[in-house]
């Protein structure tokens, strides 16, 4: 029995410490998430306005650019990683650190982020695997699709019991190809509206939420893209800060280009309705593959 805890310790301590392992294991467990969001994000946003212009993109752009960074990199990279509880994460440890303070309130805070928490667990799954077997209806328009969804997140759950590090080796070298994918489609399809990159400038956020009287909708639908998230805070027992760190700054800028890509196709094309854009910027060869990998 010792010698089993000193091994799993000793693995623990690996997948903690900075390394090209741990940096592999984090993009395969940590960012499935918000690495699956290009899926859907821009869809849900051009379906709150189906006669956008280009400056409605530029804007929803921006919105994302600037949710990414604000929620994801500065709530949850930056502060969240440092409110450990011995090396562990979560809205459990972090509840475990302010349990013992006077103020009895903050049971009813643990216990609403708990609640959230499970929430996300249950839809993001979901809505993650159904547009991915949704593009399979590109390819066969008569796609049984509800099935199929059953079936992978069967699969999944299944999975999930070989533990973390088995899981994260599994696929890890899948993600990194998922993240490539996504920011060189993206990075092939900006010249349809070179323009977009001025999405980086915040105003453009602003003035899309300031003059739209949709801007509630426009702003649900923009906070999908960083759904899932809170991962990079419960799996920091599981892979360290600086492995979640790191391989953060290169799943953004693979997101960020992705969608970049998405808003220029929009601008450039005007979009067609009821179509994807996600699956719209693949070139027809690569469908198949792109459709295999979102289903995967």
């Amino acid at each position: 029995m010792k010698t089993t805890t000193n091994r799993h310790t000793s693995s623990s301590a690996s997948l903690k410490g900075l390394s090209a392992m741990g940096l592999l294991i984090a993009v395969g467990i940590v960012f499935g998430d918000i690495g699956t969001s290009p899926l859907y994000v821009m869809k849900a946003i051009t379906g709150v306005n189906p006669g956008f212009d280009a400056d409605y993109i530029i804007g929803a752009v921006s919105c994302v650019i600037w949710v990414l960074t604000l929620q994801t990199t500065l709530k949850y990279v930056i502060i969240a990683l440092r409110a450990d509880n011995n090396g562990e994460g979560g809205i459990l440890a972090l509840f475990s650190l302010i349990k013992n303070l006077p103020k009895k309130r903050l049971y009813l805070v643990g216990a609403i982020g708990a609640a959230a928490l499970i929430a996300d667990g249950v839809i993001t799954p979901a809505i993650t695997v159904t547009s991915a077997i949704e593009g399979l209806s590109i390819i066969t328009p008569r796609v049984p699709v509800t099935p199929i969804v059953v079936l992978i997140i069967i699969g999944i759950f299944i999975l999930q019991q070989n533990g973390t590090g088995k899981i994260g080796r599994m696929f890890g070298p899948f993600m990194l190809a998922w993240f490539l994918m996504l920011g060189v489609l993206g990075a092939c399809n900006i010249h349809y509206a070179p323009h977009i990159l001025s999405a980086f400038n915040p105003w453009y956020a602003i003035r899309l939420l300031s003059t739209y009287p949709e801007w509630f909708l426009i702003l649900g639908a923009v906070f999908l893209c960083t759904t899932g998230a809170e991962a990079l805070y419960s799996d920091l027992g599981h892979c360290g800060r600086w492995n979640i760190s790191i391989s953060w700054v290169f799943v953004k800028i693979s997101l960020i280009v992705n969608y970049l890509g998405q808003g220029a196709w929009l601008i450039g094309t005007g979009g067609i309705k009821g179509v994807n854009p996600f699956y719209s910027i693949m070139p027809a060869w690569f469908m198949p593959i792109g459709v295999a990998m979102s289903a995967g």
